[in-house]
């Protein structure tokens, strides 16, 4: 009978904890709970049914006979483990830290709400044969439960014992993540993908995850392709795999393993990018945090960001830190081996506005200084082992059916806009950055209600003749084509940037204006809110990290004209992701430069010019000061065409070139990019 046994040695070890506690779990969902106190007796009777399903769930895994059950007892599974937190279930689920606050105590709701969502987080390693994740987790809930049949029972108390559980584990679980990340037989989607029927919905109720009618709708639209055409959808995502790393002039041949990643329902397409990897030398690896699906409930995701940072102390910080820096050293020569990220991302859910509620954990200015240090951290050490200078990526974005009633005509655009020609693209790019070259600063101006006026400073060329300021961006790291960029020189960088309506990392801000004074965030408004306290501070947590400040790291000109016109001709401007938008206008980055960790490595357009802007006067300090140096965040705002009055080029002569007026190209050159514009009318 099927099964995927690489816990098979850790399930042994934990095997008898795991009957134990187990014992303990059935007997906490029968009893009255009495023993404890009566306003927790609820949510315990409550998550311990919720483990006692799980368990249900690992019996039928562990003996293989999970692979034997039809789609409907699947559907049905899948229903009881991510039903209590889907759509409006979520406001009667102790996972939302208003309903466990209400229903529990004050004191002990967000906690509890916090030890819940812990516990969820077993879900797919249950699917996956691991009894650790699962017998750890109910340990912890069953040590709670013994916390509150004491008398003497505070907050203080809970938290601790989920504050030394997080840090107890911590080298399991990082020893566990990045054995996963680099060795593809650990992979339990690989599995799934190899040995189940692909044309049968079963699949991918196997992988434990939320499923919806995107996924099944991609899967079932995937399927009426042919072999041909899912071949060429895969083609467009590994040939810019592939092409990045000739772009960036890494030596692909020292790679063995690609970090694959994408959204359940696109594993037809997966699979045949996985034997075009092969044929690269490449086995692809496909991990837990690889997958994606649609979320149960992004209010339950936003709620429950900070959760463990929460906990934060210096010693768990370096507790942690410790842990993934011993894991990544019994792993550091197939660390070496990867070569990056490829990435299958997907757009067309409705825009999510995250609710602001009185109880959603919030991170004092000592956690958020802990969380921040955490992050450089944690991206020093592994790039210590996994070497940005020494990798590459790529990224792709298409529709799922949520979308709209036109999914099929709609990605039958976005295979168009992915595949379109970069050779021209390139050409009218030059042509820009020519114009660019010859600048001190560029000012960029927003027309009608758009208040943007920005002067973003140039780096300045020595060498005119073999350097440029901007790179020539086609379709290899970032699909579609096309955008030429640079890192702004910081000091003299100053202005207003200004956008009415834009989705970053899925949170939508209105009216989003940001001021800059020597390339640095000095002040940021949105109107989200009425309370504009209350947007500052959606701001700080969302799009500044917590920061108090970040720099401005790429200034950008998009040029995919023909994805404008399409987005706004379907109206789906607010539906695409980041990858699209940001081609479809100028934009600009805040947080690190699109150069992080690779800054020493010449890079060059196909004009042979190597493109000197890397830096900036920040990460300059890589070498001396890393955690000075970077923010490891880096999200892009763009504007539309439609909101921009000029974007000029001024050379230190005063002499001015406008590369975009009143919406449109005017650079001599770029007529090639208003047809679209011309076409729609």
């Amino acid at each position: 009978m099927l099964k995927f046994n690489v816990y098979e040695t850790e399930n042994e070890e934990v095997l008898e904890r795991y009957e134990l506690v187990k014992v303990r779990i059935e007997e906490m969902s029968k009893d009255s709970g009495e023993s404890v106190p009566e306003f927790v007796r609820d949510y315990f009777k409550k998550v311990s049914n919720f483990c006692v399903t799980l368990c249900k769930v690992m019996e039928k895994v562990s003996d293989g006979s999970i692979y034997e059950c039809d789609l409907q007892t699947l559907k049905d599974i899948n229903d009881k483990i991510f039903g209590d937190i889907r759509g409006e279930n979520y406001l009667s689920s102790y996972a939302n830290p208003e309903y466990a606050c209400a229903n529990t105590s004050e004191e002990y709701g967000n906690l509890l709400s916090v030890l819940y969502t812990m516990v969820r987080k077993s879900i797919p390693y249950v699917f996956r044969n691991s009894l650790s994740t699962l017998t750890r987790n109910m340990e912890l809930l069953s040590q709670v439960y013994c916390e509150f049949e004491q008398e003497d029972c505070t907050p203080d108390a809970i938290k601790d014992v989920i504050y030394w559980h997080i840090s107890d584990y911590s080298d399991v679980s990082y020893m566990e993540a990045i054995r996963e990340a680099f060795d593809p037989e650990f992979s339990y989607i690989n599995f799934v993908l190899e040995n189940m029927d692909l044309n049968d919905d079963r699949y991918m109720y196997l992988l434990g995850y939320n499923i919806t009618s995107n996924e099944t709708g991609i899967a079932a639209f995937l399927r009426t392709l042919s072999d041909k055409e899912l071949e060429e959808i895969a083609r467009t995502y590994t040939e810019g795999y592939r092409k990045g790393f000739i772009a960036q002039k890494i030596d692909l041949s020292q790679k063995k393993l690609a970090d694959v990643r994408y959204n359940i329902g696109f594993e037809k397409v997966v699979m045949a990018a996985k034997k075009q990897f092969a044929a690269m030398g490449l086995k692809s690896v496909i991990r837990t945090i690889g997958l994606a699906t649609t979320a149960p409930s992004r209010q339950y995701n936003y709620d429950h960001r900070f959760d463990i940072d929460w906990f934060y102390d210096k010693a768990l910080v370096d507790r942690r830190i410790d842990m993934v820096t011993v894991a990544l050293e019994k792993y550091k020569e197939e660390a070496l081996l990867m070569a990056g990220p490829a990435v299958i991302e997907t757009f067309g859910e409705t825009p999510f506005e995250p609710e602001q509620t009185p109880h959603q954990l919030k991170l004092d200015q000592d956690k958020q200084k802990l969380q921040n240090s955490f992050r450089s951290r944690y991206m020093e050490v592994y790039n210590s082992y996994v070497p940005g200078d020494k990798t590459s990526f790529t990224i792709i974005a298409y529709p799922v059916p949520e979308i709209g009633d036109n999914f099929v005509e709609l990605f039958e655009k976005t295979m168009e806009i992915n595949n379109l020609d970069y050779e021209l693209y390139q050409k009218i790019q030059a042509t820009i950055i020519d114009a660019l070259d010859k600048g001190d600063y560029v000012h960029v101006l927003g027309s009608g209600n758009n208040k943007t006026d920005i002067k973003v400073n140039l780096w300045k060329l020595k060498n005119p003749e073999k350097e440029t300021i901007f790179e020539n961006c086609v379709a290899d790291v970032n699909i579609p084509v096309g955008e030429v960029f640079t890192s702004p020189v910081l000091e003299g960088t100053n202005g207003t940037l200004n956008v009415s309506s834009v989705y970053l990392g899925g949170l939508k801000y209105v009216n989003l204006t940001i001021e800059f004074t020597d390339g640095m965030i000095t002040d940021y408004s949105c109107d989200n809110f009425e309370d504009k306290e209350a947007g500052r501070q959606f701001i700080k947590e969302n799009l500044l990290i917590n920061r108090d400040t970040l720099p401005i790291g790429e200034f950008a000109i998009g040029t995919n004209t023909t994805a404008y016109v399409i987005a706004n001709k379907y109206d789906i401007v607010y539906k695409l992701p980041i990858l699209i938008v940001e081609k479809m206008g100028p934009h600009f980055a805040v947080g690190d430069t699109c150069y992080k960790y690779s800054e020493d490595v010449a890079v060059f357009n196909p004009d042979g010019k190597e493109i000197v802007a890397r830096e900036n006067e920040l990460s300059k300090l890589r070498n001396e000061n890393p955690q000075k140096a970077y923010y490891n965040t880096h999200t892009d705002i763009t504007i539309p065409y439609d909101e921009i009055k000029r974007i000029t080029v001024v050379s230190k002569n005063g002499e001015s070139t406008d590369i975009i007026r009143n919406g449109r190209f005017v650079l001599e050159g770029c007529e090639e990019l208003n047809k679209p514009f011309e076409q729609n009318n």
